[in-house]
């Protein structure tokens, strides 16, 4: 039987440059894990874990020490057993999604490494055609407008605009994006939990005027009832990220009729095997999805872009968190624009770059 026979831990830090805003927190640096898994057969798989403390409770340090903890799960154990290891992981740490998606990201690169397939055939689909919207975040209406300008002229054919500042300021920020980008323009919005109930609902009838494509998150993730409610008042679809992070999450809000898309993340889901059964319950339910990011490098990022062309359900992506800071991976998906083009080799088809990762703190189990 194969087995795992080493497992290397590494601290990823790189600065941006410039810090982030939205209405739950403020990005002023990339502080990731990576995992990598090794087998007897002389393959590894390599993986990316993007904890946010202020969305999944985790930090690289806590990230970190419970990644040690899972390893120790998996030495001398089949690593192409994915769905055993999986239920191994998720029944030893409950929460703690950012880490666990490092290691189910490195195993199923790992397993497509073995079958000497891209990580979206393994998966059962095929490549095709994904186009990334760019974020911008929250500042005055005038900087908006103009970073939203500047994305447009790179080639983006969407943004997604970080609101929850209240009214009227966000009114003035989508006013003024619209205002300096055209008609042409598909705009997103994404409030990060930052409206009540009443603010969102007359944002939201304020905000139709300006045709926007749908609304993440406008209220708080736990208020279930409340999301309901502004889905049946708006004007403009309503799209669940913080209040989806499993199939479970995925399961109430589509009976309670809560929203109208679901957002994937991977660090958010604990990775590629939760992140398919949400696509599983979506599109029982008849709603379409998007995979989104949290501050993932390209290779965390490579591997959403795999498990959005596996299945055509996710119809949206929201994958340019490698924007604005220095890039360290080799291989992975390229960018034109907001086009994204996968690779066609084994694997997800990127890792880190070998000078960047011997100079990164690791732990070896």
């Amino acid at each position: 039987m194969p087995a795992v026979t080493k497992i290397e831990i590494y601290k990823l830090n790189i600065a941006r440059q410039t810090p982030f805003h939205i209405a739950i927190g403020v990005f002023n640096e990339v502080q990731n894990v990576l995992v990598r898994i090794h087998a007897d057969d002389g393959l590894y798989g390599v993986g990316e874990g993007a904890p946010l403390p202020f969305l999944c409770g985790e930090t690289q340090a806590i990230a970190f020490e419970a990644s040690r903890a899972l390893a120790g799960l998996l030495i001398g154990k089949d690593p192409y057993a994915i769905e055993t290891r999986m239920q191994e992981l998720g029944s030893y740490l409950v929460h703690n999604t950012t880490a666990r998606s490092a290691f189910d990201m490195a195993l199923y690169d790992l397993l497509s490494k073995r079958a000497g397939l891209p990580l979206y055939a393994l998966l059962g689909g095929a490549k095709r055609s994904l186009t990334t919207d760019e974020t911008i975040g929250l500042d005055t209406p005038a900087a908006m407008a103009q970073e939203a300008l500047e994305a447009q002229e790179r080639g983006f054919a969407a943004i997604k605009v970080k609101l929850g500042g209240g009214w009227p300021e966000d009114v003035a920020r989508v006013a003024a994006i619209r205002e300096a980008t055209g008609a042409e323009m598909l705009l997103r919005i994404d409030a990060n939990q930052g409206w009540d109930l009443v603010t969102a609902e007359r944002i939201l009838h304020e905000l139709a005027r300006f045709d926007i494509q749908y609304c993440e998150e406008p209220v708080a993730h736990w208020n279930n009832e409340a999301l309901r409610r502004v889905r049946e008042q708006s004007p403009i679809p309503i799209m669940a990220d913080e209040s989806v992070f499993d199939h479970h999450d995925a399961f109430r809000l589509a009976s309670m009729g809560a929203c109208d898309y679901f957002n994937i993340k991977l660090a958010k889901s604990g990775g590629i095997h939760t992140a398919l059964k949400i696509n599983a319950v979506a599109e029982a339910a008849g709603i379409q999805c998007m995979v989104g990011c949290m501050s993932e490098t390209r290779l965390g990022l490579t591997a959403a872009a795999h498990l959005m062309s596996a299945r055509p359900n996710i119809v949206f992506a929201d994958l340019d968190s490698a924007f604005g800071k220095t890039d360290v991976v080799k291989g992975g998906i390229t960018y034109h624009g907001g086009n994204i083009t996968l690779p066609d080799g084994p694997g997800h088809g990127a890792d880190i770059k070998p000078e960047v990762l011997e100079s990164l703190e690791c732990c070896t189990i």
